[in-house]
């Protein structure tokens, strides 16, 4: 059964540039507004239990699909049909006022998303608890950090058990511990056959966790189908706009002398060391001989013993942000072993290193026992310069075997 159904749906906004202009339109019945066309005719049905993932650029009209299935706009023309309870993780608390106390902001923004007073006052302990925030739900939010106003407005958005979860960029919410926590709540849903949106520029994330996604561009599905499909062309289509290429690159020297404890809090995991050398060489910038130098990268974590044991992950980009490669312990069936103090290391070599003349950047990230989450990471913590011998082209030089016949 089809759960959102929207059929030759458009959005257009309208902009006039002084507020004067809006009354003489109505006045002369002459255009006086500027108009732009976030959704073009669009027509989308998503079954429940799918996780669809929403990815384009910044424009395509990603956020404005969301609005209009989660409610908080209507579509100009088309139809627009929703079935089932919706929970939106787009602007979360939106809808608290300052001056009340969280209390009084549970059930305002309750009553907003359609439950009932006695259906609030079922899950008002679950969202305290959920919130960790149980000593200031009688203070007015005005005085509560970020951090504790997305804590109660995540455990609101959440703890109303809807049929439809949108979200938007946010697939963990908030930092250490409530990051984890809202990390598995979200995959619960998943688990438990809820429909998801989930809108991103992680693409990882999208393949991850999706069973299909959708490419905006300008307002218009571009493609629309299998992850693993439509993420690569997109990933094409941006890598050739430049919109990956990273703005700054920290050295190595600057991210190990960063990492100076070991310590962590309850429900978190941190990177504790990473070291990268070619032959045996330590350095910012690394020089390495295609086909013939040894790229090794060292890395540690310290982690609370309570959390299923956390992974590693790296990648070697091109200095315009196209993926060259990735490694992980999860894909590569690594179990790592913990100490009992919650550290670990692990160390990856590259013999006979395959890439070829060019250079490169090292990410390293910390994910979680599925390799999705993502507790930690250093970006650009060293950069390849590789040299080669002779006129090969391309980015890697693949393994082979010539026969004559």
């Amino acid at each position: 059964m089809d759960v959102i159904s929207l059929q030759d749906v458009t959005k257009v906004y309208t902009h006039y540039a002084h507020g004067v202009d809006r009354l003489l339109e109505l006045m002369t019945h002459r255009a006086r507004h500027q108009s732009f066309t976030a959704l073009h005719p669009i027509t989308l049905n998503i079954a429940q239990g799918q996780v669809v993932g929403i990815v384009g650029n910044n424009g395509a009209g990603k956020s404005t699909l969301l609005k209009l299935v989660a409610k908080t706009l209507r579509p100009d023309d088309g139809i627009c049909e929703i079935r089932g309870r919706v929970a939106a993780l787009l602007e979360l608390g939106a809808g608290f006022h300052p001056e009340m106390t969280g209390h009084e902001n549970v059930y305002l923004y309750s009553t907003m998303m359609g439950l009932k007073p006695e259906e609030i006052d079922r899950v008002y302990d679950d969202i305290v608890a959920f919130s960790g925030i149980e000593d200031f739900m009688e203070q007015s939010v005005k005085t509560y950090s970020s951090g504790m106003f997305m804590r109660l407005a995540f455990a609101v958005a959440t703890c109303v058990e809807p049929d439809i979860l949108i979200i938007d960029e946010a697939l963990s919410v908030g930092d250490g511990a409530f990051a984890r926590k809202s990390f598995k709540r979200i995959m619960d849903f998943k688990e438990s056959g809820k429909t998801i949106l989930f809108c991103s520029h992680a693409l990882y994330q999208v393949e991850a966790i999706c069973d299909r996604v959708i490419w905006l561009d300008n307002g218009q599905v571009k493609q629309d189908g299998n992850p693993a499909e439509v993420i690569s062309v997109y990933n094409e289509f941006i890598v050739s706009g430049g919109e990956q290429v990273k703005k700054s690159q920290p050295a190595l020297a600057e991210v190990s002398t960063n990492i100076t404890s070991k310590a962590v809090e309850s429900g978190t995991a941190r990177i504790t060391e990473i070291t990268v050398t070619v032959d045996g060489v330590l350095a910012p910038v690394l020089d390495a001989v295609s086909l013939q130098s040894e790229l090794c990268i060292t890395m540690a974590y310290a982690s609370d013993l309570q959390l299923p044991t956390p992974t590693f992950g790296l990648l070697i980009t091109g200095t315009d942000g196209r993926v060259i490669s990735s490694a992980g312990t999860r894909h590569d069936g690594l179990n790592i072993q913990r100490h009992v103090d919650g550290e670990a290391k692990m160390r990856v070599m590259f013999t006979h290193l395959p890439l070829l003349k060019g250079e490169y950047w090292i990410d390293v990230y910390l994910l979680c026992e599925n390799a999705i989450h993502v507790y930690d990471s250093a970006l650009a913590v060293a950069t390849l310069k590789v040299k080669q011998k002779g006129l090969e082209q391309g980015i890697v030089s693949l393994p082979r075997q010539w026969e004559q016949i």
